[in-house]
């Protein structure tokens, strides 16, 4: 090929000006446009670099390549990318007893195994939520993130009956932490994804479907799951304490376990249940702690609303009143009752507590002053449970009276679960057990601690009526009738 010199007419100039408009696409602009060029033989082909059409060449197969990809990207595929920031891998060594100790073969022999999980990151502090049986008796949780990092956990709170633990990422953050959706409008046959440890390959990825939903799984003797989500997506030794999510990449499940000699049969505990338990969990811990003076629950429109104030406690003194709905602590924000609870858990004794509340159309700062609690309760509602009728309660949380609705076919709008049952108290007289939940006395239903105390302080009822109770256990209703004396009543003031 070779450069061939034009007339300066006005035709030939046309003819350049196409040339040189066709040649920059696949060559770039040799020269300016509309001007006439007489070209030597230090202008031939030979000696000018043909660079810009591998370029061009080679821009075109990133382009194709970058839309085959995006083509690719399925909503399971955007799910996982989401969610797997906020998975972390569990490990560490536990001292057991081997088999031969056990049977009283040979005289106690330990020994030390290695165990692995996964957890979930749910607070950007660094809050890890995974099972109970992944950390127990584990000397030392190591804990791998995403991004490769090492780092270690400390247990913060745990509930072996419904095998959920909390741990704390050692290290500054903010980690990233996971979507969460909601467990209470789950579809049997709707796309779902594991995601976990899987016999030590971290971070595998697997989907499969909703299979059935409330199943009740037992374990052993003494232990059984309840309520739980059934999948057919891969879950093996390694995945516990790991994420099962939706396909827009939230959190709808904990998983937890495997039918042992089955395939695509694997369980998880619905979210829900998850947050409930987890917030009770460290909610009792900082009350065994902790004095406030104040007791609430997650206000609908986010916030921590005050459902209590123990007269003369530093809540009260701070001006703080039934009703308010704490939205920041610390500077840090309150959207539930789990975040103020977390929040707390980094506290001490004697701190001062800077709080932001909204009363009304108005926000308010003041500082709490927090004590350490001599008492064993600081909810004056639970107190007067106690001392008027014998037994420690706690709320039943939205999923379980979801599915206790479900099951009996009722609509209450919640419970109370009994934790605790005084010797020789008209609870124990008319037998109430642990794990029985309370829904109502009288003709009022309780669904909260509020409820309870506020039936308990009704005049019909602190002048000795003869009331009835109605409770659940093991899904079948039953009632009593018990009178509550006088004298079981605190003195006032």
């Amino acid at each position: 090929m070779h450069w061939f010199n034009f007339s300066s007419s006005s035709r030939s100039k046309r003819v350049l000006r196409g040339f040189l408009v066709s040649a920059s696409v696949g060559w770039s602009v040799l020269c300016p446009l509309g001007t006439d060029h007489r070209l030597g033989a230090e202008d031939r082909l030979e000696n000018v670099r043909a660079t810009s059409f591998r370029s061009v060449h080679e821009e075109t197969q990133r382009e194709r390549s970058v839309a085959s990809r995006r083509s690719r990207e399925t909503p399971t595929v955007t799910a996982i990318r989401r969610a797997s920031p906020a998975v972390v891998n569990l490990h560490g060594q536990k001292t057991v007893r081997t088999a031969a100790a056990m049977a009283g073969a040979v005289p106690d022999t330990m020994r030390q195994v290695n165990g692995m999980g996964t957890g979930v990151v749910i607070d950007p502090r660094g809050y890890v939520i995974t099972n109970f049986h992944v950390v127990d008796n584990v000397d030392e949780i190591n804990v791998t993130l995403q991004d490769g990092r090492n780092t270690r956990a400390d247990l913060v709170a745990s509930d072996p009956e419904s095998d959920l633990a909390l741990v704390k990422l050692q290290g500054e953050g903010p980690f990233e932490t996971i979507p969460r959706g909601k467990s209470n409008d789950l579809m049997v046959g709707e796309t779902v994804i594991a995601i976990g440890n899987a016999f030590g390959y971290v971070h595998t990825s697997t989907q499969g479907i909703i299979s059935a939903l409330h199943r009740d799984v037992p374990v052993n003797e003494t232990q059984s799951y309840r309520d739980l989500i059934q999948t057919s997506a891969g879950i093996n030794p390694g995945n516990s304490g790991g994420p099962l999510l939706n396909i827009n990449g939230e959190m709808i499940g904990v998983n937890v376990a495997v039918r042992v000699g089955a395939q695509q049969i694997a369980f998880a505990i619905p979210i829900d249940q998850v947050m409930d338990t987890v917030t009770e969990m460290v909610r009792r811990d900082n009350e065994r702690r902790l004095s406030l003076g104040l007791a609430g629950e997650t206000n609908g429109s986010g916030g921590y609303r005050l459902t209590s104030v123990r007269r003369g406690s530093a809540a009260e003194s701070c001006g703080l009143k039934r009703g308010d709905v704490l939205v920041m602590a610390d500077s840090i924000p309150v959207g539930s009752e789990l975040e103020f609870a977390l929040t707390l858990l980094d506290t001490t004794p004697s701190h001062s507590l800077r709080l932001e509340f909204e009363r009304g159309d108005q926000r308010y700062e003041t500082d709490l002053a927090i004590g350490a609690n001599q008492h064993g309760t600081d909810d004056p509602a639970a107190a007067l449970a106690w001392q008027v009728l014998g037994i420690a309660v706690r709320p039943a949380g939205e999923a379980l009276t979801s599915q206790m609705n479900a099951r009996l076919r009722t609509s209450y709008r919640g419970g109370l679960i009994v934790t605790a049952v005084r010797a020789g108290s008209i609870a124990d007289q008319q037998r109430i057990l642990v794990g029985d939940m309370l829904l109502g006395i009288h003709s009022w239903q309780t669904a909260s601690l509020a409820d309870l105390a506020g039936i308990l302080e009704h005049p019909e009822i602190r002048q000795g009526t003869r009331a009835k109770f109605y409770l659940v256990r093991r899904d079948q209703t039953l009632y009593g009738h018990m009178q509550l004396a006088a004298q079981n009543y605190p003195t006032r003031r």
